[in-house]
Parts: C-alpha cells; structure tokens; sequence
C-alpha cells in the first residue's frame, strides 16, 4: 500500500501535537490522529511505528520547540535577567503547549541519543544562565535542579487551577522567582 499523498511524519506529528495540548497526553490514540487527519488509524504506520515512536517524536518536537522558546527569552541577557526571562518563557510554554509540556518532563531513556542530546542543549542553556553567578558545577546542577523544581511546581499548580486565591498570580511568580535569585547569590 502506497502512503496517502500529503500525509508524513511531521503532519502526523503536529495533529498529534495539536491533540495533546488541547485534550491530554491520555487522550492520544492511533484512533484519534487517524480521525483528525481524515484517514484510517492503518494509513498511519505507511509513516510511523505506533504510538510509542508517536510519542518519542512528540517528545523529541517538543523539546526543540521548548529549547527554541528558552534560547530566544535568554538570549543576550545575563545575571538575573537571564533567569528571569527563562522562568517566563518556562512557564509560558507550559501555558501553550500543556499536553507537549507533560512529554519533555521524562527523562530520555539512556540509548535514545538524539532526545539525550535535545534534552542536553535545554540543560547547558539554563546552566549558562547561571555562568555569571560564579557558582561551583555541583551547585549550578542543584540551582538547576531548584529551579525547574520550583518552575515545574508552580506551572503544574497553576494547570491544575489550584491558585484560586485573589491575588496576582504574576506576582507570586515574580516573588518566587527573585526569592531563588537571592538564595543563589
């Protein structure tokens, strides 16, 4: 059977991605995607594997989007700017892209070398955000470690509409975000 014209990987990959931020990572079945691209769930593996390899390459698409949208907030800043506009750009991908957000966070499996290398670059961007604070490599992993902790907590939360409080949420970013910037320095 020869493939379906104007269905590849990447279309495939982005109506996957379009699917789980909308309706969750649980949602995604063969099925689905099949049913959004108007074709039979068969006519998918003329371009993928499964839903395994569906996920990896979402996993893989939304590491470079995120890495993309952390490297362009830091760019050219330095010190508590670079921290802050990667805490922002963090959190405002986890606003965009919830379902993608849900795929970065595992840990790549030790032989997939290419998610290793993706999820390699989002680390050495945040640890060059930290390279003016003249801190110890062991320290900079667990500044590292602290702040997508504390990033991570904060954005989940917030998905999960546990801030019903009424006050800024933007501010209790901001005091979160400047708090770690002082015990750091």
């Amino acid at each position: 059977m020869s493939p379906r014209v104007g269905l590849d990987v990447k279309r495939i990959i982005e109506t996957a991605a379009e699917l789980v931020d909308k309706e969750g990572v649980d949602s995604l079945t063969l099925a689905t995607i099949a049913r959004k691209l108007n074709v039979r769930p068969p006519s998918l593996f003329n371009h993928i594997e499964g839903l395994h390899s569906i996920k990896r390459e979402l996993s893989l698409y939304g590491l470079t989007l995120f890495y993309e949208k952390i490297e362009e907030a830091s760019r050219e800043k330095n010190k508590n700017e670079a921290i802050f506009s990667f805490a922002y750009a963090y959190i405002q991908f986890a606003r965009e892209h919830p379902g993608i957000y849900e795929l970065i966070l595992r840990a790549p499996e030790p032989d997939d070398y290419e998610l290793q290398a993706a999820s390699s670059r989002i680390i050495s961007l945040l640890s060059s955000c930290f390279s003016d604070y003249n801190l110890s490599e062991e320290y900079k992993i667990h500044a590292i470690r602290a702040l997508r902790s504390l990033l991570h907590g904060f954005s989940t939360l917030e998905q999960k509409a546990a801030f019903g409080l009424p006050v800024s949420i933007e501010k209790t970013f901001e005091l979160m975000i400047q708090g770690f910037i002082d015990s750091i320095k």
